[in-house]
């Protein structure tokens, strides 16, 4: 039976027809006078919805919406709020960096993400990573940054979450009713569906595009649940890192090789193409392929062309977190594929291998997108160092410090997260350039013009909100998993407004240590249970469904919140996303991470806590290992790192029971006269006034936009004009230094000044004699490696001095010469270097070419 269907919508009222146009586009999310709007026209509505005002609309009774169309104070507050949209919408000017960075009207970046959280309205995201994505696209809109993402759309999302009564973790899947979410079908100029093919093995996958408005930017989400497609590629566009490693693999064939033909369907040329992790490395692939049929480049050729303009930012600070594909399934996929790229399978499957020769290797997404990109960045610089390690086989002739991956500090979208309150004294205090500068230090200087009674009662109002909403959903799981009466009463007085209240929530991974605090039960319930100095702690936050490990801390969580010393000063919320998320990072006093350093990449919730007015407490891993500093936050340790990681956990939660001993819960409770704890409020002040103008999505993008964007739209545009010419002479030319390199050679060098002991502020010349063999002066970059030295005999920190030749070859090669200023006391090395060098190479490290003398 073939259904004919029908889409029924509202009948909005004239005067209301606005709505329908502000419902749909996700500006409304950090624009707190537009929630209250939705609010206004039915609070409970709004709330049985999921904050989704598209299905408000269409599930709301005509008497409602006749009666709110005549509302006068309803009327106005909706013509402020489209005013105000519009006044958003309309600004045509770009940001700034065309006129200022010489680039091309035209400039676009393609953003691909395999998850994006933007609202709790849409849940086509798991954790961090899908929040971040989220955040990346609401900045983009606010700079005015051209933008479009692209992801997929999910039926069912991520798995929900509830516990049975022994803790373990239960999973269900929700139907995604897109007709009533804040997506619409693209379509073209003509009003038909734009859609385009997949080739997936030796089928034809049709996919269409959903796009979904982000202030001023679109996301593009691809789907394949269409009818004319086979059961089994419906189910690609199902879940959300759902079903077995085929179906991951064929989720990443959509989003990166359909993600390609999708921007080619929509009629979007990108300057720039961001791979945000390694889901989307396949992208590459394609855009060479392309490159390959319609301009006849050779495979090489077009590789250069795509890494030119692609970025690629690696989100994982372990091996297993990085999708490894084994070699049959890449040849059950990708078997005809390496032939129409006229290479062989071995060298198909090297693009994604540590060691191109290791047949046995695993092919690697990271490593694709890796080798397939100029600007490659870990999310933390702590996480650069780490990423460095991890990939540095790519590069095994370089020291690891040299690896070129670069680091873009995660931030997040203030406005999204901060609370109504806090929002109305950021604008009394510190004025509106607290949204649009967020990255202005002067701005948040302003901060401690804040009279402390009206921050503290501000931040007091949102730890009771938060206190209530738990007890609501407390009580909410309790019925769910039919307790007796007797429970459901005692939800009702879990939690103290007024007590101190430590927030801990994520992803309950074994390295993030959920369960860290219950080291010692004993002490933790003296702690809690102290009657002049009350804690009490909230949970949330789920566990992969294939992860036993961490289901078992959340049972171990749930098990000790059963007994009588913890069951009024702790809960566990289930089904954690964005709106619990939001109450917590606003009503929490304490933000509490325990990641075994440096397992967190970065983690971003400590930051929106900060914003609210939280103080950070946490291992020194990730972004904290750069936020922290005394008297704004806490530190747990010293940034030790352990091999032995009981003996680490043992010593680390002393340190949290500690902290909360000596310095968290005396300056809490250390009240003046009227009530306000006056050095808890100087260190919230602190704590904002400097994190809040550097983590912040709007420092990232700058970040990613002067040290990426712009770097690759130049790059590109270097080789565009004669794209096929210039890319071609690139490849020639690395073919020939590898054919030449073994010819380089330090023949000999001299050094003047060169004693054991040299006074500060003494210049060393070094004078080398380099052959070169075929190669020329303009082939390579000659340089001095050098740097203080530690009692291992290793550099502490590197630095390069160049060397210049006249260009006269001698019969011993070029002559190269420089100084090496010595600005400091201390053992020094140094070492020369030789490096390839051309105006199209970003990385002189990248093709594994050096001479060390």
């Amino acid at each position: 039976m073939k259904w004919h269907t029908v889409t029924v919508v509202p009948t909005l009222p004239e005067k209301l027809r606005p709505l329908q146009r502000l419902a749909r586009n996700l500006w409304y999310t950090w624009h707190p006078d537009v929630i209250e709007l939705w609010r206004r026209l039915d609070r409970d509505l709004w709330e049985e919805c999921s904050h989704n005002p598209v299905c408000m609309l269409s599930s709301m009774s005509q008497q409602r919406l006749e009666e709110a169309s005549r509302n006068e104070s309803f009327l106005l507050h909706m013509d402020r709020v489209m005013e105000a949209l519009d006044q958003y919408m309309n600004v045509k000017t770009p940001y700034s960096f065309h006129l200022e960075k010489g680039l091309d009207p035209g400039f676009l970046v393609a953003y691909f993400s395999m998850e994006v959280g933007m609202t709790e309205a849409l849940p086509i995201y798991s954790g961090g990573l899908g929040v971040l994505s989220g955040d990346h696209l609401k900045s983009a809109s606010n700079l005015n940054l051209p933008l479009v993402g692209l992801s997929l759309l999910y039926k069912q999302g991520y798995f929900g979450q509830y516990l049975n009564k022994e803790g373990w973790q239960q999973e269900y899947y929700a139907i995604n009713d897109f007709e009533n979410m804040p997506v619409t079908l693209e379509r073209d100029a003509e009003g038909k569906p734009v859609e385009f093919t997949l080739s997936i093995q030796d089928r034809s996958v049709r996919v269409n595009i959903y796009r979904v408005q982000v202030g001023r930017i679109a996301l593009f989400l691809l789907n394949t649940n269409l009818p004319e497609n086979s059961p089994e590629d419906r189910e690609i566009t199902s879940q959300l890192y759902g079903g077995d490693q085929d179906m991951r693999f064929r989720q990443e064939i959509l989003l990166g090789v359909g993600g390609v033909l999708a921007l080619e369907a929509l009629g979007l040329e990108p300057t720039v193409f961001h791979m945000n992790e390694g889901h989307s490395a396949f992208s590459g692939l394609e855009r060479m392929r392309k490159l390959m049929k319609r301009e006849g480049l050779s495979l090489e050729a077009a590789k250069e062309v795509v890494k030119s303009n692609a970025v690629f930012t690696t989100h994982t600070p372990v091996p297993a977190g990085n999708d490894y594909f084994p070699p049959d399934l890449m040849g059950k996929y990708f078997g005809k594929y390496a032939e129409e790229l006229g290479v062989s399978f071995h060298d198909f499957m090297a693009l994604g291998r540590q060691n191109p020769d290791d047949d046995q290797e695993a092919f690697c997404m990271t490593v694709l997108a890796i080798r397939l990109s100029n600007y490659r960045n870990g999310v933390s610089k702590l996480h650069r160092e780490v990423s460095r390690g991890m990939w540095k086989g790519i590069w095994p002739t370089f020291p690891e410090r040299d690896v070129p991956i670069l680091s873009v500090t995660n931030g997040v979208h203030i406005p999204s997260y901060i609370s109504q309150e806090m929002a109305d004294l950021y604008n009394r205090y510190l004025g509106p350039r607290w949204i649009e500068d967020p990255d202005n230090e002067k701005v948040w200087e302003r901060v401690d013009l804040i009279p402390d009674t009206e921050l503290w009662r501000t931040h007091e109002r949102r730890r009771e909100r938060l206190i209530a909403f738990s007890r609501r959903k407390v009580k909410d799981q309790l019925i769910r998993r039919g307790e007796l009466p007797s429970e459901l009463k005692r939800a009702e007085d879990v939690l103290n407004p007024e007590a101190l209240t430590v927030c801990f929530s994520r992803r309950f991974a074994t390295y993030k240590r959920g369960d860290l605090l219950f080291k010692d039960a004993d002490r933790l319930a003296r702690i809690l249970n102290d009657p002049e100095r009350p804690v009490q702690i909230i949970f949330a936050g789920k566990a992969h469904p294939a992860d036993m490990a961490g289901k078992e801390i959340i049972k171990n969580i749930v098990q000790y919140i059963h007994e009588e010393e913890f069951r009024y000063k702790m809960v566990f919320l289930e089904d954690y996303d964005i709106n619990i998320a939001r109450y917590m990072v606003q009503g929490a006093d304490v933000w509490l991470n325990t990641p075994r350093r440096p397992m967190e990449a970065c983690g971003t919730s400590g930051m929106k806590a900060v914003a609210n007015g939280a103080l950070h407490m946490s291992v020194l891993d990730g972004w904290w290992a750069e936020g922290y500093s005394p008297g704004g936050g806490w530190a747990i340790g010293a940034g030790e790192e352990y091999e032995d990681t009981e003996y680490q956990d043992e010593i680390e939660s002393r340190a949290v029971y500690e902290l909360l001993e000596r310095e968290v819960i005396p300056a809490f409770y250390a009240r003046t006269r009227d009530g306000t704890p006056s050095e808890w409020i100087r260190m919230m002040k602190a704590s904002m006034r400097s994190l809040c103008p550097i983590f912040n999505t709007h420092r990232m993008l700058e970040d990613y936009v002067d040290g990426f964007y712009v770097p690759a739209a130049h790059l590109h545009t270097k080789m565009h004009p004669e794209r096929k010419k210039t890319s071609e002479s690139f490849a020639a030319w690395k073919q020939k230094m590898h054919k030449h390199w073994k010819e380089v050679r330090i023949q000999e060098v001299k050094v003047s000044n060169g004693s054991a002991e040299i006074p500060v502020g003494t210049a060393m010349e070094v004078r080398a004699r380099i052959g070169l063999g075929q190669l020329q002066p303009e082939d390579v970059w000659v340089d001095l490696y050098y740097g203080p030295m530690d009692p291992d005999g290793d550099l502490i920190r590197s630095l390069t001095e160049p060397m210049a030749t006249d260009g006269a070859a001698g019969d011993a090669g070029y002559l190269y010469r420089t100084e090496i200023p010595f600005r400091e006391s201390g053992r020094f090395g140094f070492v020369l270097r030789v490096l390839p060098r051309h105006p199209l190479l970003v990385h002189s490290a990248d093709m594994g070419l050096v001479v060390w003398g």
